[in-house]
């Protein structure tokens, strides 16, 4: 059953901060590891992509230029055929009618030749840039790996700190309602993981400015949230700071 005191509202949010505020000390150790990994990962994914794409490229042109080459075989005959049998035509329109056939095959001979050419130049681009991508693509792989290595190591070194931290942050979630933890996390969001601070000195605890003394002694009475008026983050008292330091 969730607890329903401001003073225990505040508690719990001061309480989910600094577990936040460990985490993402946790997470800063790791560096540029896991942005890292997951560049080298989607530059993988688009290696793999691109020569998925040049091996079809290569099999499609390998097919075009085969065609090519047996259709002009083909018409080479047809030719040859008409050739012949224009030695025995009868007539000057049997003639024609076969020097139209000569015409039109070699005309479309001459267009296959430039298609095959052209099939055979796309064929051996398409094998240049292939072996470019494959080098990159086990150079990237290799990388990748090595740096996966890392991160796990390093995950390894931090991961009983990471759950109890998680498993923490969990509890407390589960004792605050919804509104306050969306509230909680916008104000994360919005200035760099930090939504909750202890008024110091007379001054916010996030962005230092000063907070009206009259203000510090309605925050000391924890019966209401309340907001820096510069920076929006949640104000709590010295009194709710001991408490969390106790509950440690």
């Amino acid at each position: 059953m969730k607890e329903t005191t401001v003073e225990n509202k505040l508690k719990f949010l001061y309480a989910l901060q600094q577990v936040d505020s460990r985490l993402q000390e946790v997470h800063e150790l790791k560096g540029d590891l896991p942005m890292i990994v997951d560049e080298l990962s989607s530059k993988v994914d688009a290696l793999k992509s691109k020569t998925k794409e040049l091996n079809n490229i290569i099999k499609q042109s390998k097919i075009d230029r085969d065609k090519a080459d047996v259709d002009i075989i083909d018409l080479a005959e047809k030719v040859e055929k008409y050739k012949s049998q224009q030695l025995n035509v009868k007539s000057n329109k049997q003639y024609d009618a076969l020097t139209r056939e000569i015409d039109a095959a070699e005309k479309k001979s001459t267009g296959l030749e430039k298609e095959m050419e052209l099939s055979e130049g796309k064929l051996e681009i398409a094998k240049r840039d292939l072996e470019i991508v494959t080098v990159q693509l086990d150079e990237s792989n290799s990388e990748l790996s090595d740096r996966k290595k890392e991160l796990r190591e390093v995950n390894k070194e931090h991961e009983k700190e990471e759950l109890s931290l998680q498993h923490q942050r969990e509890k407390l979630l589960v004792r605050l309602d919804k509104i306050e933890i969306e509230k909680y996390e916008r104000i994360r969001k919005a200035k760099n993981g930090t939504a909750v601070v202890a008024v110091k000195r007379g001054a916010c605890g996030g962005c230092f400015s000063r907070v009206p003394p009259q203000k510090i002694l309605e925050i000391r009475q924890n019966s209401k949230l309340y907001a820096c008026e510069h920076c929006g983050r949640i104000l709590v008292s010295d009194h709710i700071v001991s408490i969390s330091i106790e509950m440690k």
